[in-house]
């Protein structure tokens, strides 16, 4: 029998291992790769094509959500399951915009997740129960009311890029490391650093290092009150 390819994706060793030691009883999975962020991720994911990627959100270097967009991108056999601290409806709706096949809290049941493992293989959704009642008693109650699903509120669309760029100044590196990570010149992330003010209407590294925690970017930030080096 073929077993089920499982790339695990977390910046928390301690987690990763549970994850490991877990799945490792299951006999139709195998566990072959581990990242620790979501940069890792989509080389990982691209060369390796996991039958399914086990994802956290809040990662340094590239988060969840930028991941899941590059893998469902670029590795589309892929399928992208978030197992996440974050809970709330506007995070599982950004996540499966963004191509995730299913959302698990991380307070969930080790059964749920081999469960929601199985049927991310096949290509169906699964959803931790808090999560599944919730939208379901949303479109319940919306098809009640004859009106149009309701989406959570809507946020300023930044492309990949430009969170690329938003998510390494919020750690505080300088333009010059950004270039080097992303590969890209300097011109080009000053660029993309200037674009995601002005949509964003943020003029400082501090005000952009709160939106990119209260967007779950990042979970927290060694200076918020002065500029990083460029």
């Amino acid at each position: 029998m073929k077993k089920i390819t499982v790339l695990l994706v977390d910046d928390h060793t301690v987690l990763r291992q549970g994850l490991r030691a877990l799945l490792l009883t299951e006999p139709d999975m195998e566990i072959v790769g581990e990242a620790e962020n979501g940069r890792q991720a989509v080389q990982m994911a691209v060369k390796l094509a996991p039958d399914v990627v086990v994802m956290d959100i809040a990662m340094p270097q590239l988060n969840g959500l930028e991941a899941s967009k590059q893998i469902a991108r670029e590795a589309p056999s892929s399928k992208v399951l978030i197992l996440s601290s974050y809970g709330d409806d506007e995070y599982v709706h950004r996540l499966t915009e963004a191509g995730a096949v299913g959302y698990l809290i991380k307070q969930t049941a080790a059964n749920d997740l081999i469960k929601a493992i199985r049927e991310a293989q096949k290509g169906n959704a699964y959803f931790s129960p808090a999560i599944a009642k919730r939208l379901l008693d949303r479109y319940r109650q919306t098809f009640c009311t004859g009106g149009k699903p309701l989406k959570p509120k809507s946020t300023v669309r930044l492309t990949s890029r430009e969170r690329e760029v938003l998510q390494l100044v919020a750690e505080g590196k300088g333009n010059k490391q950004i270039a080097s990570d992303l590969c890209i010149s300097i011109k080009t992330v000053e660029k993309h650093r200037q674009q995601a003010m002005n949509k964003l209407n943020i003029h400082d590294i501090a005000g952009l290092t709160r939106y990119a925690i209260a967007q779950g970017i990042i979970e927290s930030t060694p200076r918020l009150a002065e500029e990083p080096a460029v």
